[in-house]
């Protein structure tokens, strides 16, 4: 009496269902995986470094000085 049987199992399945509804259980697992995923690119030892386009590899700061320098 003390241990679920399958019919409980199967009762308490149908009730949550009817509860959250198919799109809430779908969005909830979807949630889970991107937090999953995001959670194994945290963990990554070296995390890769922001590609800059089209600048020659200079920052932002360094094209304003230079900007700046052939202006004067």
């Amino acid at each position: 009496m003390g241990a679920f049987s399958i019919w409980h199992v199967l009762i308490l399945a149908i009730v949550v269902f009817l509860l959250f509804g198919r799109g809430k259980i779908s969005d909830l697992m979807g949630d889970v995986a991107k937090g999953i995923k995001n959670f194994r690119e945290g963990m990554k030892d070296e995390p890769e470094p922001p590609k800059v386009i089209g600048s020659g590899g200079r920052t932002p700061e360094h094209q304003d000085q230079t900007k700046d320098k052939v202006g004067q």
